[in-house]
């Protein structure tokens, strides 16, 4: 029996010819040594493998090929279990190869392919339901994307060690997946279709966002879904000037754009990314650098899908009766036509209901009346009627008239026709469909009166909310979004759980909410759905290029946008939005931006137009239903922060994405000039009920420190100072947060007092003793810092006991004359007295000249003293008042184990010098 071709391709990837012969052996001899193949009823297995004519794509085949169709495989020599109908292949994928596996997992599936690119592994599978549902307006296509935490080798972090609700991130590739995949499928197939996509091995470098798209396209291609086209998708970055096609993860780190597009061998099905003021004319050469690498996978996958897909289950596919688009347009065309010109969407809504179950209610429960006149009903009537006036023969009972029977005949009654509810919601969406895009063709108006790149009337105001510490109200049309800023320390920041492995915190986050009240109902409100992450993922990028980097302004920021009202590009409303509360709230941002969705209308031949498709800008709801394209675009005057295009037809070319680029930079300018004329405007400060934060640098050894252990530490700086906030980094920076100046100075003197760097002869004036002991007193030098003046060196005179002299909480000026190898400071304040009064008390401590010294000795301290009276014009001088209370930088000593006092250094000055925000949207 020879290898079915279907089954398997023809080449070598060593270019060594293969012969394909019949290898037969005994029906008892059940093993085959190694290196000989099994052909006969047991099995048989063929290493092939294919190399593109054109030599431009190179495929390496192993396909396996089962001789029955029974689910056991044979075994083979090794122990192994053969997979007859495992096929892999390469396939181009950017300026790389991934391979390609069928055959091997999931074979109860439609399709399921694994695909690999270096060592990171998507597993995809596709299941259809057997029996279709009820006909609707929207595809039953459900896609599962998840990253499994086993693919690093890791867990999850949380209590449960397995896999929890799908992240963000994850839905965002969801959305990704769907996108591209809906529109290559037929309208009429109801039978509900799932994606599941699961990451198996990650290993750093290669992305698996693309890769997932891309396997998805395959799996779909190899399956019984009616596709009309193969899928694919690639990233592309912008690193060093040059367009780089599936960039690693670290290249990425350098890139200046971040661009996702999927589509067809022909066409463009969607774009998203975001990008540092990208300007349009290389976006575009970026675009057409991804159309390029998509058109060759796209092309493998078909060739791939040809020979191994399965059949398609065209015949699953229902669509309406075709007459009943005519009984709908004869119904309601009229009616329709008057209510799509209804500039407010409510009574517009409204209209476009009532008649539409109108329509209902004839269509499935009165039946549609057939025209008479069409079927000659009426017509034959007067013929079949003309011997009525006649002497009609009566014929004797029992016997039959041989000439002609007259029949009298009756007029037929016309037989009411029903349609099913489905079908005529869903002829009747697409004939509102059809009239909306004829008037716009026609007329070159739009449903509330606009030309084709008209903007709707754009109103906002800034700070609404007195207590918030930045707020808008953006206004387009009858679209509104509130957005608001929340100003915080790291405390606050976001955290993410990825394979990478270490915990990524962003500093800024923009929350986007689409509650049912915008558009005017009732529905469920709950955890956030995939549109609304999604499109706050798209706010979020148009925003972050523009925001001053953590250095500059060390807050964590976060916008929520909530939709008021909607109809049509509430995403990009709250762009809009989001930068005026930015503003508002005192964030020192690089720009404004702005954003604007773009439309389409695709064949306009078919309504009377030249065949060139229509752009329109800034679309509503009903053009967005109804309309081909959803292009959303974000940026400034010059540039483009952020995108994303939905397209509902077979895709889009490049002149035309050319064409919607341009109209939409003039929109965005428009836009942008009337936010300038809020009223009122943004306040460009800080709230006086945000926190104040303080950046300090201190010497990396001390972090440990002043932290404690167990934290105990910095919790009672915390406590001390009334603080809300300090948060320490490993390079010594350190960040306090306050809601008011007097804590702030608090804490940064207590720091400042704990990390610096004490240096024998430093002397500090007007210091509190802060604690008592027999053997000397406890002085406070400095915020938290506290040294031991041994009693005798508390006067010049013998004291009994440090009560004698001072009590706790007198002031005293003390020298520093010791630091320990424990850091511990020893002060002096018989060093500060008259070198008279010093050397008496010398020699009544020591009349005989005894050489016995006790611990802490006068001697050695007199000798430190009389070191210093040398050099007494250099000495130091540090008020422990100035140093608690100050708002200037603390500057420390840094000299060595001498008991001469030296000067910082220049670089010691600059580590400790510090600021803070207070009533500025500035760090200077």
């Amino acid at each position: 029996m020879l290898t079915s071709p279907s089954n398997a391709l023809h080449s070598t990837p060593h270019f060594w010819p293969i012969r394909r012969s019949r290898l037969c052996r005994s029906r008892n001899f059940t093993r085959f040594h190694s290196g000989e193949r099994s052909s006969s009823a047991g099995g048989k297995l063929c290493s092939l493998s294919l190399l593109s004519a054109s030599g431009a794509s190179k495929f390496s085949v192993r396909a396996l090929v089962r001789p029955d169709a029974t689910e056991e495989a044979d075994s083979a020599g090794d122990g192994t279990l053969a997979f007859p109908n495992h096929i892999s292949v390469k396939i181009p994928f950017g300026n790389r190869e991934i391979l390609v596996e069928t055959g091997l997992m999931g074979r109860q599936a439609s399709s399921a392919v694994t695909v690999t690119d270096g060592e990171t592994v998507v597993y995809t599978s596709v299941c259809l339901a057997d029996v279709p549902s009820e006909p609707s307006d929207f595809l039953p296509l459900y896609v599962h994307y998840q990253e499994r935490f086993s693919a690093v080798g890791r867990t999850s972090g949380g209590f449960f060690k397995r896999e929890g609700r799908t992240k963000d991130h994850e839905v965002l590739i969801c959305r990704l997946i769907d996108r591209p995949l809906r529109p290559t499928m037929p309208k009429g197939f109801y039978n509900e279709t799932q994606i599941l996509s699961w990451v198996l091995s990650y290993d750093g470098l290669h992305a698996p966002d693309a890769l997932a798209v891309t396997s998805a396209g395959i799996a779909v291609a190899f399956s019984e879904v009616p596709s009309s086209k193969a899928v694919a998708g690639v990233r592309v970055g912008l690193i060093g000037g040059e367009f780089i096609v599936n960039p690693t993860v670290k290249e990425m780190e350098e890139s200046q754009l971040d661009l996702f597009l999927a589509g067809t061998d022909t066409a463009i099905l969607t774009i998203e990314g975001y990008s540092n003021f990208l300007p349009e004319e290389m976006l575009l050469q970026a675009v057409k650098v991804g159309q390029d690498a998509v058109q060759a996978t796209c092309i493998a996958i078909e060739a791939l899908a040809k020979k191994y897909g399965k059949a398609k289950m065209l015949d699953a596919i229902r669509l309406p009766p075709p007459e009943l688009y005519k009984h709908v347009k004869e119904l309601a065309g009229e009616e329709l036509t008057k209510a799509l010109q209804i500039k407010s969407k409510i009574s517009r809504r409204k209209a476009i209901s009532s008649l539409e179950e109108k329509v209902l209610t004839i269509l499935t429960e009165k039946g549609y009346v057939i025209d008479e006149v069409a079927f000659g009903t009426i017509e034959a009537q007067p013929e079949l009627l003309e011997d009525e006036d006649e002497d009609e023969e009566v014929v004797p009972e029992g016997e039959v008239d041989q000439g002609d029977v007259h029949i009298r005949p009756i007029p037929r009654k016309p037989i009411p026709l029903l349609f099913s509810e489905v079908d005529v919601k869903l002829v009747f969406k697409e004939v509102s469909s059809k009239l909306l895009r004829k008037r716009i063709v026609e007329g070159g108006k739009r449903s509330d009166g606009r030309t084709l790149d008209e903007i709707r009337p754009i109103n906002s105001r800034c700070g609404l909310l007195p207590r918030a510490h930045g707020s808008s109200l953006f206004t387009r049309g009858e679209t509104q979004a509130l957005a608001v800023v929340t100003l915080g320390d790291k405390q606050m920041a976001q955290r993410i759980d990825n394979l990478e492995g270490s915990d990524e915190y962003k500093r800024f986050y923009l929350q986007y909410t689409f509650p049912p009240s915008s558009v005017g109902e009732v529905g469920r409100i709950g955890a956030p759905s995939r549109r609304e992450i999604g499109h706050g993922t798209l706010a979020e990028r148009a925003l972050e290029t523009i925001l001053p980097s953590d250095d500059g302004f060390p807050y964590t920021i976060r916008v929520e946008s909530t939709v008021i009202e909607s109809n049509g590009s509430s995403s990009m409303a709250s762009v809009c939005g989001g930068c005026l509360a930015l503003q508002d709230a005192g964030v020192p941002v690089k720009c404004s931006v702005a954003g604007i969705a773009m439309g389409m209308v695709w064949d306009t031949e078919e309504f009377g137009g030249d065949g060139s498709p229509l752009i329109l800008s800034d679309i509503t709801g009903a053009e967005d239903a109804s309309g081909d394209m959803d292009f959303k675009v974000a940026g400034n005057e010059d540039g483009v922060t952020a995108f994303q295009m939905d397209i509902k037809v077979g895709g889009i070319t490049l002149q035309i994405m050319e064409k919607a680029l341009i109209q939409a930079k003039a929109g965005r300018r428009h836009i942008l000039a009337e936010m300038a004329k809020s009223s009122p405007p943004p306040t460009l400060s800080l709230s006086k009920y945000a926190p104040l934060i303080h950046i300090m640098k201190v010497h990396p050894s001390k972090v440990y420190f002043l932290i404690g252990s167990g934290g105990k530490k910095v919790k009672s700086i915390i406590e001390d100072s009334g603080v809300e906030a300090i948060d320490m980094q490993d390079d010594g920076t350190v960040k306090i947060m306050a809601n008011d100046v007097a804590s702030l100075e608090r804490a940064k003197a207590i720091i400042s007092g704990l990390t610096m760097v004490p240096a024998v002869g430093d002397i500090y004036r007007n210091c509190e003793i802060k604690s008592m002991a027999p053997y000397g007193a406890f002085v406070e030098i400095a915020a938290g810092r506290e040294g031991l003046c041994h009693i005798s060196e508390l006067s010049a005179e013998w004291l009994a006991k440090p009560e004698d002299a001072y009590k706790v909480g007198d002031r005293i000026d003390v020298k520093l004359i010791e630091v320990n190898e424990k850091g511990q400071l020893r002060l002096s304040v018989r060093a500060l007295l008259p070198e008279s009064e010093t050397d008496k008390d010398s020699q009544k401590q020591q009349p005989t000249g005894d050489s016995t010294k006790d611990k802490g000795s006068s001697r050695k301290y007199v000798n430190t003293s009389s070191k210093d009276r040398a050099s007494s014009g250099a000495s130091k001088v540090v008020s422990g008042d100035e140093l608690a209370l100050k708002k200037k930088d603390v500057r420390i000593a840094t000299g060595g184990g001498n008991d001469k006092p030296t000067k910082s250094n220049s670089s010691s000055n600059e580590e400790e010098r510090s600021s803070f925000v207070n009533g500025e949207a500035t760090i200077s």
